[in-house]
């Protein structure tokens, strides 16, 4: 990635990446529900993805609001 981005464009696509990323991780969460009782391992792993996408969420979070999820 060659493209030189200012601060302003880097907290837009930070920003955007959140959103994709609680976006995801509520789709996950809703697979692996509704695969709970009929496959079991595609339920495993669907939940295994939901917590992926929540520690990008955390990393996120820190970054764009220091310490507010500190507590």
């Amino acid at each position: 990635m060659t493209d030189v981005v200012d601060s302003d464009e880097l907290l837009r696509r930070m920003h955007r990446a959140r959103a994709c990323a609680l976006e995801e991780g509520r789709s996950w969460r809703a697979r692996s529900e509704a695969l709970r009782a009929t496959d079991p391992e595609g339920s495993r792993e669907a939940a295994v993805r939901t917590m992926a996408y929540e520690a990008v969420l955390r990393v996120l979070d820190e970054v764009l609001t220091p310490g507010r999820g500190a507590r």
